[in-house]
């Protein structure tokens, strides 16, 4: 029966004993002690010299790797904001920090440290600490867009990309709320962004008539805090007819429109299609007046929440080197605070939303949004809509129930990051996901 090797802990006490023997024992000795510690522990006859020449005690050694600076509540702070905001972007997320913090401070109860480490904290870092929450984008659906042929001769085609340098100027698109059956009147989502401020107005329509969609875009153009200068759609008939051509005509408002199937002409709208729109409301059907009801009520808390407190980004220059495209981004703002910077805008109501700004708890806001945004699912038709929306979670967010495996969620849950269309749709396109950060 062979020689039987110690255990760890043993080695260390032999080691340890043998060490003492070792500094006491003279030249000639320390070469047979060498021999019988090597043939005790099978060590290399140098790592041997190493062990029993290391001090008895050693000190203590600095661990290895970065120092973080960014702790476990600092990151679930930064994830309460970032939930409340509606998952931006960390360039985003990094430009709304200043105005959130002094709001979180009360809400989250935050530390001295903790606040400091918020603003100091750099959107690369934001991404790897937020990195574990994230999920993964889903598929959606395409509208229920049908042409229009009348007038369109009268109407120019608007191909060449915006170049405008003053507020007024906006590309509008409709979206559908009629889950898998299109049968009858159903509700319909009037989007309406700014190219230049990147300001966005949504209006609820039962149904896609002529005049309710002209009498939506009324109270829109007297909602914005700037004069609607001019209006770009698609070739849908809700667009292209003579009540809504009339109206343009006498208030002096330019419109344009895209060219048929080419989704990229009206490429501002159809992104905020999706991160206005779709991604809160989902793809149930809704056709009833307390629905038509509490979509408006909803929007109107949207608009404060996205126009006031979330910032956006903007495309500067594009430049092509060989077959990859150069994006450069202006700073994030938020569309408030360009229409400030707008000499054109109207004074008095840029005035009274910054007043409303400063009393308005962004945190109790996205707490609003999601109660009517429960209340706007329950209004759901479900007989007559789609099948349930795939559910998903977010570990930095758990509560909020969850009805039919769809995911209710209002800004700041997740499921309106997670929607998924009903195995029609198509996957969002890599050009599509650049858009949506160009437009912030």
């Amino acid at each position: 029966m062979g020689p039987s090797r110690v255990g760890p802990q043993a080695t260390n006490v032999y080691l340890a004993r043998m060490r003492e023997r070792y500094e006491r024992a003279g030249r000639d000795a320390k070469g047979a002690l060498l021999d019988e510690v090597c043939s005790v522990t099978r060590y290399h006859r140098k790592a041997v010299i190493r062990l029993l020449r290391r001090p008895a005690s050693p000190r203590l050694r600095r661990p290895r790797g970065r120092h973080v600076a960014y702790r476990r509540e600092v990151v679930a702070a930064l994830c309460a904001i970032w939930t409340a905001a509606g998952y931006p972007w960390s360039v985003r997320l990094k430009a709304l920090l200043p105005a959130w913090v002094p709001w979180a401070r009360r809400r989250l109860r935050l530390t001295a440290a903790t606040e400091q480490a918020l603003l100091r904290i750099s959107a690369r870092q934001i991404d790897r600490r937020l990195q574990p929450f994230r999920q993964e984008l889903r598929t959606r659906m395409y509208g229920r867009t049908k042409p229009g042929t009348l007038l369109k001769h009268h109407i120019p085609v608007q191909t060449e990309r915006w170049n405008v340098t003053e507020p007024g100027f906006t590309e509008i698109d409709l979206v559908s709320h009629s889950g898998e059956c299109a049968d009858g009147e159903f509700l319909h989502s009037l989007n309406v962004t700014d190219i230049h401020t990147t300001w966005v107005e949504t209006q609820a329509v039962l149904g896609k008539g002529q005049e309710r969609v002209r009498q939506a875009l009324e109270t829109i153009a007297a909602a914005l805090p700037f004069t609607l200068r001019g209006i770009d759609s698609d070739n849908g008939s809700e667009f292209i007819n003579a009540h809504l051509y009339g109206y343009c005509q006498a208030q002096a408002i330019q419109f344009t429109r895209g060219r048929p199937y080419k989704k990229d002409d009206n490429a501002h709208i159809e992104q905020k299609n999706w991160t206005h729109v779709r991604k809160l409301v989902g793809y149930d059907r809704y056709d009833s007046l307390a629905a038509l009801a509490a979509l408006n009520t909803l929007y109107a808390d949207l608009r404060l929440l996205q126009n006031l407190w979330l910032p956006s980004v903007k495309l500067v220059t594009k430049t092509r080197v060989g077959s990859r495209v150069r994006r450069v981004y202006g700073p994030p703002q938020t569309p408030l605070d360009r229409v400030r910077a707008c000499p054109s805008a109207d004074p008095t109501k840029v005035a009274a939303l910054v007043r409303e700004q400063a009393t308005l708890d962004p945190f109790a806001l996205a707490a609003r949004i999601e109660r009517q945004q429960d209340r706007l699912y329950a209004l759901a038709n479900h007989r007559r809509g789609g099948r349930p929306l795939d559910a998903g979670s977010c570990p930095c967010r758990r509560s909020g129930a969850r009805r039919r495996g769809a995911v209710r969620r209002s800004q700041g849950a997740d499921a309106r990051w997670r929607q998924a269309d009903h195995g029609r749709g198509r996957s969002r396109s890599g050009e599509e996901q650049v858009n949506d950060r160009d437009r912030g």
